[in-house]
Parts: structure tokens; C-alpha cells; sequence
């Protein structure tokens, strides 16, 4: 598959380990990838800030950036500090960082930012993820502006419930690429 626009990976907590479909997509695409700092312990200001100083150079209204997880908060947080305008992003199994459950590792990613993205996006989410309930994807996608698309049961659409390649979410990706 062939992109026109420049794809950049924003992974979640931990990073996406080398048989995750960010990994594999970048491997194979050659999408770029933010490397945070702190992948276990992340800071949401150094996480948007890293993000800025990585895409500064390219050309935002030929970018799409794709999130995964804390990675979706990321760019939703960067988006409402900078309010730059991407050619658009898809933000995938986004984690409900106000959850009780939510892992307590984590700096400054709460609230929860609920405004209109100033880019299209796609939030892509799972009938049975851990860490965003059904209610809840449907709830930030609203808010943002995001088309919602449900892929069922999926897990948190990670490696660990099965998506290395992950080819039917390059096709939703491509929705983007316009």
C-alpha cells in the first residue's frame, strides 16, 4: 500500500515493542516514529513537546500522525497546546486515562482534553478494551470530532491481543490519505 502523506507513529505507554503493528508498519512503510524519552514513566508536557519538536520541520497539512493508547492522548493534548492543523489522525484503542484503573505511572495526562480536533480524525476502538470502555470511545470521539469505528472484539488492538501487521487498519488509515 502507498501513502501520499508522511505517516508518523505516536506509541502509547511502554512504546510499541517490535512485533506491534506501529513497529511493523514503520518497518515496512517507512513511517516515522516519536520516540519518547521515558516510555514507563511518561509526562505528558515532555510527551507533546517531543512531538512538536519532532514534526516542526515537516509539512503538517501532508501529515498524518497515528496514535496508540497514551499515544492518542498525546496528540489530542499536543493538538490543544499547539492547535496545529494536520492533514489528520487516527487514534487507536485510546486509553481512558481517568479510569480508576489507569495506570498511576503516568504524569499530567488527566483531564481528559474534550474539544474540537482542528484536523480530521478517525478514533478506532474495541467492544472489549481494558483500558476504554465502549461508552467512553463514543463519548471522546464526540467530543473530538472523530469518526468512530468499532472493530469488535479486539482486545486493546495491541500485540498482546493479536494485531502485528494489521493490514485492515492501514485500510482505515488510508481513509485519511486523501
Amino acid at each position: 500500500m502507498t501513502f501520499k502523506s508522511t505517516v508518523v507513529t505516536i506509541p502509547g505507554l511502554t512504546g510499541s515493542g517490535p512485533n506491534h503493528w506501529q513497529s511493523c508498519w514503520e518497518k515496512r512503510y517507512g513511517f516515522k516514529r516519536i520516540s519518547q524519552k521515558n516510555w514507563d514513566t511518561p509526562v505528558c508536557e515532555e510527551w507533546i513537546n517531543t512531538i512538536e519538536k519532532e514534526t516542526m520541520h515537516l509539512d503538517l497539512a501532508n501529515t498524518l500522525f497515528v496514535g496508540h493508547s497514551l499515544g492518542c492522548t498525546a496528540i489530542v493534548m499536543w493538538a490543544k497546546k499547539y492547535n496545529k492543523r494536520l492533514k489528520g489522525a487516527m487514534l487507536v484503542a485510546a486509553s481512558d486515562n481517568e479510569a480508576a484503573d489507569f495506570p498511576k505511572t503516568t504524569t499530567g495526562f488527566v483531564p481528559m482534553p474534550l474539544f474540537k480536533l482542528p484536523f480530521p480524525s478517525i478514533l478506532v476502538m474495541s467492544s472489549n478494551d481494558d483500558y476504554l470502555s465502549v461508552e467512553r470511545a463514543h463519548y471522546f470521539g464526540n467530543n473530538w470530532s472523530s469518526e468512530v469505528i468499532d472493530i469488535g472484539n479486539a482486545g486493546h488492538i495491541n500485540t498482546a491481543s493479536g494485531y502485528g501487521e494489521w493490514k485492515e487498519g492501514l485500510v482505515i488509515l488510508k481513509k485519511l490519505d486523501n
